[in-house]
């Protein structure tokens, strides 16, 4: 059975930088990031392939986002640099293409 258990959220101000973690069960497999602002609807922020070679942003992080992965740990990562308020909101770690989500970590970002 698949497990996806983020961790590493909280609040800090605008400017400043958290590291989110995704750990996940089974075989490497592509992995997404998605947030969840409060009164909007789930949107995709960021993919990468099961190798971790190939990156994909959305346009409203690119440049301020990473993500990478580390398959010999089982885990995918999130740093996120140069926080703006609009990145509050619930991040959730997601198999690729799949129906496979974690619980969710809450980011907040204060101006």
């Amino acid at each position: 059975q698949v497990q996806l258990v983020e961790s590493g959220g909280g609040m800090v101000q605008a400017g400043g930088s958290l590291k989110l973690s995704c750990s996940a069960s089974g075989p490497p497999f592509a992995m997404d990031w998605f947030r969840q602002a409060p009164g909007k609807e789930r949107e995709w922020v960021a993919a990468i392939s099961y190798s971790g070679v190939r990156e994909n942003y959305a346009d409203s992080v690119k440049g301020r986002f990473t993500i990478s992965r580390d398959n010999a740990k089982s885990t995918v990562y999130l740093q996120m640099n140069s926080l703006k308020p609009e990145d509050t909101g619930v991040y959730y770690c997601h198999l690729d293409q799949t129906n496979y989500w974690g619980q969710g970590t809450q980011v907040t970002v204060s101006s």
